[in-house]
């Protein structure tokens, strides 16, 4: 009897260790609750904020675990090189880390679903001579990073250019090596030309030279397994981003606002944030402490504003630092515009009443849009132009598909139709991507000011701003 008894438990125990082994991955995943990505830090990945994680590879990754209903893990790596160690090991479940599929990798990698283009770019200084072809590369110092897929490309160029020589550096990622062929000391490097866009606004002096490659695309990287549950429910994840115009509003949300500005407000930036912003810093840093905002954007609205002048004053009557009305400055207690001080305070005190009359349904970032939106042109047109936005069949508590939209109550056919009438909406599209951009460039500088890199240090120096 105790003989039966323990084959009985013996043969439970084999058939649901057998059960336990047939559970798929992404069953795995979910029991856990848990979703764990490799990614590498850079401004196209993944990079902490004031307000926590963000970066386009960590949006979409969070994104996809937020559909599987798991949290997600982050695991990081100094470099490229380590990334694909990871997947191999099983640190984490796939990469996604802006890689560019090859023929290479897809021997060693099962890639998912392609959700960008970019091209390889030569990328030089300004006061240099521009490398025309690549056989002009072979004339100065080419430095690439380390396990890219340049470095193949590179290795085929060599066949016809046996003179092409280059050095890989096994320290630095790619914003690093751009910072510097911006120092001038290393001549020339190659860049996916997404990094290359993201880097130029803060290293103008940065140029294309010309594009080594065709469009290449980009897809997350997962191991080379027999069982597929994950791969398959982020090629299902991805069909649903694309159709729903998520993935859109994603790439418009890093990419959709780079570089608006002409070479003139690029100067003027610089010379204001040299002589005129010290003075006013703490204050936004005080006004924007107090109602809960990054203070950076809070200056970087001061700035489209007024250029950080306490004394301006538009033909319309609005004044001061933050531009506030008459009426709108009443409202939010402000006795004095001119008053550096008071305008801060209220234009903070203004910016976080518009924001918190959003739409509870509207999520950030496009809530922080809309606001500002509201804060240039009103909340009633504002409303007019998501009202357009949804009878064309676009989405109301999208700024992607709004700002499209906003340009139409400038037209008798769209705007008699509205409750608020006639507006530059075509000024207010603006109006917000120059702050998103006066934003970035805050943070960058900051940033920078925190960093113990000396290279990185020197970019402070705002001249590099002025082209």
């Amino acid at each position: 009897m105790a003989f039966t008894r323990y084959i009985l438990i013996l043969f439970i125990s084999l058939f649901l260790t057998a059960c336990a082994d047939d559970v798929s991955l992404l069953q795995k995943i979910k029991n856990d609750g848990k979703l764990v990505i490799a990614t590498r830090n850079s401004p196209t990945t993944y990079y902490i904020t004031a307000v926590g994680p963000a970066g386009f590879e960590y949006d979409l990754a969070k994104l996809f675990a937020d559909e599987l209903g798991v949290e997600l893990d982050v695991v990081l790596s100094d470099n490229l090189a380590e990334i694909f160690p990871m997947i191999i090991s099983r640190k984490a479940h796939f990469a996604a880390a802006g890689l560019t599929i090859t023929n290479k990798r897809k021997q060693r990698f099962h890639f998912g679903p392609v959700y960008q283009t970019i091209k390889e770019q030569v990328v030089y200084h300004k006061e240099n001579t521009r490398p025309e072809n690549i056989r002009d590369l072979e004339n100065g110092t080419l430095e690439v990073i380390s396990s890219s897929s340049h470095i193949d490309h590179l290795k085929k160029l060599k066949k016809d250019y046996p003179e092409l020589d280059w050095h890989v550096n096994q320290e630095l990622e790619i914003e690093e090596l751009l910072a510097l062929v911006w120092e001038q000391i290393v001549d020339y490097t190659i860049a996916d030309s997404n990094d290359v866009a993201l880097n130029q606004r803060f290293y103008p002096e940065l140029k294309v030279a010309f594009d080594l490659s065709e469009p290449q695309s980009l897809a997350w990287a997962f191991p080379l397994d027999r069982d597929t549950s994950l791969y398959d429910a982020a090629t299902a994840f991805f069909e649903k981003i694309s159709n729903n115009g998520e993935l859109k509003n994603i790439i418009d949300r890093y990419y959709g606002h780079i570089d608006p500005l002409s070479v003139a407000s690029k100067r003027s930036f610089s010379i204001h944030y040299s002589k005129r912003f010290p003075q006013y810093r703490k204050l936004f840093q005080q006004a924007a402490e107090e109602n809960n905002i990054d203070w950076r954007l809070l200056a970087a609205i001061g700035y489209q504003e007024s250029h950080w002048n306490p004394r301006a004053k538009s033909p319309t009557g609005v004044r001061g630092i933050m531009m506030l009305t008459q009426d709108t400055a009443k409202y939010l207690g402000v006795t004095n515009r001119m008053d550096a001080k008071q305008s801060i305070e209220g234009g903070a005190r203004y910016i976080t009443k518009l924001k918190k009359a959003i739409p509870d349904q509207i999520k950030e970032p496009d809530r922080t849009w809309f606001a500002l939106a509201s804060y240039n042109i009103g909340r009633g047109h504002v409303n007019d132009a998501r009202n357009i936005t949804k009878k064309r069949g676009a989405d109301p508590d999208k700024w992607l598909h709004v700002k499209e939209n906003l340009p139409l109550l400038q037209k008798k056919k769209w705007y008699k139709k509205t409750k608020y009438g006639y507006a530059r909406g075509n000024e207010t599209v603006r109006y917000v991507e120059n702050i998103r951009t006066y934003y970035d460039y805050l943070v960058w500088l900051t940033d920078q000011e925190e960093s113990s890199d000396p290279i990185l240090n020197k970019a402070i120096d705002i001249k590099s701003l002025a082209l």
